[in-house]
């Protein structure tokens, strides 16, 4: 990939706190790249180091073959949309959409062709003489994505733009983004730490933990093969069993846990501590099938609209999760025990972390 954004060991602390310990990402041009993480991962950090609004102490960052490590934010090519929106209160909606493309210089004519289009872009056309401040939060969402579009960045970076909006206001402003960028082609860094957000958007994630990447790759890479534990534990939900090799052959684990001993595919020593993870969905409840099979009494059904999340209380107090499109037949009292079984190849296997690692 001919990276379009390249940012290389960028490293940024404050006082003695280390908020980046040498990220390396580099973007394609035209992709839409969410950084992940809880609150203090750093990524707002490492997307403010590619607005020039903070420096990196060490590392560069390149756009379209430039080094802009030491440019000043409005010499960038940049776009930026903050979670404030930023918006100006005294301005009405197409004088907000205008103020970039009057920075630059451009002329009356040509700004309110631009106005016109990306107002429509974002179906606010019809509001372009409206006062901001009597748009609902979704629709001032819109008008600073227009801004921010209007002058035609090189790289547009969002920072958690959708957080205040309730969630089926989000839903459909994740899609009409998203929509909207690939019309235009633009390149696209998106920070958040809405898993959901995230997998719906991006065309990669990098999920991040501790100022480093922990796993960059496409929704479907991150869900179905995390690469590490905490990429596990924050992208989605698992079963997770501590265990230790007792075979290893062919590709082929045996691993014995507080469940017994299950099978999984990997390449570890006979003795190594292992912990194994499996998403609910995998798990088939009742009935047999090939592959691991545990019995395990029922805790709790909660149902959850298209789908149902059925608890199991395995050995140790292990919580079991399993996700159903239907309950099965049969009494679903709490305390029954039934059958639960996966495919071996749906099993993750990850060197045993220490406890604090996957809390």
């Amino acid at each position: 990939m001919t990276a379009f954004l390249d940012i290389a060991g960028a490293e940024k602390g404050f006082g003695a706190t280390r908020v980046l310990g040498g990220v390396d990402l580099a973007v394609a041009r035209g992709e839409f790249v969410s950084l992940l993480g809880p609150s203090g991962c750093g990524k707002t950090t490492l997307l403010r180091i590619v607005a020039g609004l903070l420096r990196p102490d060490r590392g560069h960052v390149r756009l379209d073959g430039e080094d802009i490590t030491r440019r000043p934010p409005h010499k960038r090519d940049v776009g930026v949309v903050f979670q404030s929106y930023a918006l100006f209160p005294h301005l009405n909606v197409a004088e907000n959409v205008a103020f970039g493309l009057r920075a630059q210089g451009t002329g009356k004519a040509e700004s309110a062709a631009a106005v016109d289009r990306f107002l429509t872009l974002v179906q606010l056309g019809h509001l372009a003489d409206r006062p901001v401040s009597a748009l609902s939060g979704g629709q001032q969402q819109r008008v600073a994505v227009a801004r921010a579009l209007a002058v035609r960045p090189k790289l547009l970076l969002l920072d958690e733009p959708f957080s205040a909006l309730d969630r089926k206001l989000r839903e459909g402003m994740q899609i009409e983004l998203r929509r909207l960028l690939r019309e235009l082609g633009t390149t696209a860094i998106f920070v958040t730490h809405d898993q959901e957000e995230a997998l719906t958007m991006s065309d990669r994630i990098a999920v991040m933990h501790g100022g480093a990447i922990e796993h960059l790759g496409t929704p479907e890479e991150v869900y179905s093969r995390p690469a590490t534990p905490f990429a596990l534990e924050f992208v989605g939900l698992s079963s997770r069993l501590p265990g230790r090799v007792v075979e290893s052959m062919n590709g082929l684990l045996m691993v014995e846990t507080p469940l017994g001993r299950l099978r999984a595919p990997g390449s570890f020593l006979p003795g190594s501590p292992v912990l194994l993870a499996v998403r609910p969905e995998r798990i088939r409840v009742g009935g047999t099938g090939e592959g691991n099979a545990v019995l395990a009494p029922l805790t709790d059904v909660v149902f959850q609209g298209a789908r149902v999340q059925m608890h199991f209380a395995g050995a140790d107090g292990l919580p079991l999760l399993a996700e159903v499109s239907e309950l099965p037949s049969g009494h679903l009292r709490p305390g029954a025990e039934l059958p639960l079984h996966w495919a071996v190849r749906d099993m993750l296997v990850y060197p045993a972390p220490d406890r604090a690692a996957v809390a």
